[in-house]
């Protein structure tokens, strides 16, 4: 039986990753003057204007809130609400517990470099290679059967339907990837676009949750990691989590792993620490997955997260 499997990416400039951008921007120039600062912002953005809410506790001085949205989505009308975050969350956190319930996933793969589903990281160069020439909105999707490329769909703002093919087949020879002439390829399918971004479409942050992660392939626990500072185990503890699959990959020359985390808000002990290699389960030992030792361990309260929110929060660096 053959193979299917398909996953997409999108570029910064995308609505909702312009979005998530802002919010882990916002959090950036939190963590830069309080490292100790607890963060919750979401971004709702578009046709002129960008909606600023969460929550924030923080001894930082005041955040120009204003200019971050300004360098990232233009000029726009700006409309911020931002609060203390509630008492009766900090009162678990403040004792080092976690600052929300969840569920998080861990995966690693020996199928490529990064260590990331095939499908994703290539739908994902792909995308990055044709953002280098058209810094705009757009997408990217590939499809492999039985782990070759059958077809690529490119979309992005700007890019004449021609060049833009002639781009995505310079990327296959740069990728050492053959027969490109068998493979179907949608490239700006519905046509050519001058219109992008917040002009064309609305973005809100936390709206891009298998791209953030690990593609469709790969399960996910639901929970947004941009705007949230690392008390929040939706992000630290998924990050955790990927760092332990990357561990035990390598230690097991396996195939691949799944990490599933587990928390209580208020509570510092992972209620389910699993780890699944090449199908055999079992739990995970030798790491602080507190999430004050998570925190600790992958130094995380460090202005660190508008990066990631641009470029991918997996398969950079030691995640």
């Amino acid at each position: 039986m053959s193979n299917f499997r398909t996953a997409e990416s999108v570029s910064p400039k995308h609505p909702d990753k312009i979005c998530d951008q802002i919010s882990d921007a916002i959090l950036d120039a939190y963590l830069s003057q309080d490292p100790d600062a607890r963060v919750a912002v979401d971004v709702a953005g578009g046709h002129g204007r960008v909606f600023v809410t969460g929550e924030v506790t923080s001894k930082a001085e005041k955040v120009d809130v204003a200019e971050i949205v300004k360098r990232l989505a233009g000029e726009v009308e700006l409309i911020e609400h931002i609060v203390r975050q509630s008492p009766e969350i900090a009162r678990g956190v403040d004792i080092g517990g976690a600052g929300d319930q969840g569920i998080m996933v861990g995966y690693a793969t020996n199928e490529t470099p990064e260590m990331l589903p095939l499908e994703f990281a290539l739908a994902r160069r792909l995308c990055q290679y044709i953002y280098k020439k058209w810094p705009f909105d757009g997408k990217t999707q590939v499809t492999t059967k039985d782990g070759k490329i059958i077809s690529i769909v490119a979309s992005f703002q700007h890019a004449v339907g021609a060049e833009l093919l002639a781009v995505v087949k310079d990327w296959l020879l740069a990728e050492k990837i053959e027969a490109v002439q068998e493979i179907d390829f949608h490239v700006n399918p519905a046509g050519d676009w001058e219109v992008g971004g917040f002009e064309a479409d609305s973005g809100l942050t936390g709206r891009k949750l298998v791209v953030d992660n690990y593609g469709p392939r790969i399960p996910i626990g639901g929970g947004a990691f941009s705007g949230k500072d690392p008390s929040k185990v939706d992000r630290s503890a998924a990050y955790m989590a990927r760092i332990i699959a990357i561990d035990y990959l390598k230690k097991n020359n396996a195939k691949e792993v799944y990490v599933y985390l587990a928390y209580a808000i208020g509570y510092d002990q992972p209620l389910e620490a699993t780890v699944v290699v090449d199908g055999a389960q079992s739990q995970v030992v030798g790491y602080d997955i507190s999430p004050n030792g998570i925190i600790k361990t992958l130094n995380l309260k460090r202005p660190i997260y508008e990066q990631k929110a641009r470029e991918g929060h997996f398969g950079y660096g030691s995640m």
